[in-house]
């Protein structure tokens, strides 16, 4: 299992970002990753200066959105459905596109049901929950 750090991650989308800004080529999981920050054009700047935000701490607490793990689970979200893992994930998030007719959209909404499955096995010190991840799922879409 592929596990980068924080500053790997970073790094990361810094050079999307500057690969695409120079007209570079992109391969493998840049291109998915490139669809997430033009996207968001909000962490536009925040890329174009990677010396002021490669280290800085976003914190919930304060009411911060991290970027970094936002662009992330657009990753993560993208693999999913890809593989179908969990299966019957493809499926709920082409549901939600019918519904809102728009990739970042439906992302949206199965990312708001990762975050909490993550948040739960995290608060419970528990194994991820597929079928709680699934039943999220099946709330947004309305086939709960």
């Amino acid at each position: 299992m592929f596990n980068p750090s924080r500053d790997q991650v970073r790094q990361f989308f810094f050079d999307v970002w500057a690969k695409y800004r120079a007209g570079q080529p992109l391969a493998g999981a840049e291109q998915p990753a490139l669809e997430a920050v033009l996207a968001h054009p909000e962490y536009h700047a925040l890329l174009d200066q990677p010396e002021r935000h490669r280290e800085r701490d976003y914190l919930p607490e304060s009411g911060e959105t991290n970027p970094f793990l936002h662009l992330s689970m657009h990753l993560a979200i993208a693999e999913q459905v890809s593989v179908d893992q969990p299966p019957g994930i493809r499926a709920r998030y082409q549901a939600l596109l019918t519904r809102y007719g728009n990739a970042m959209d439906a992302q949206h909404d199965v990312m708001d049901c990762l975050g909490e499955m993550i948040w739960q096995a995290q608060r419970d010190q528990s194994a991820y929950d597929p079928a709680a991840y699934l039943n999220c799922l099946d709330r947004k879409t309305g086939q709960a």
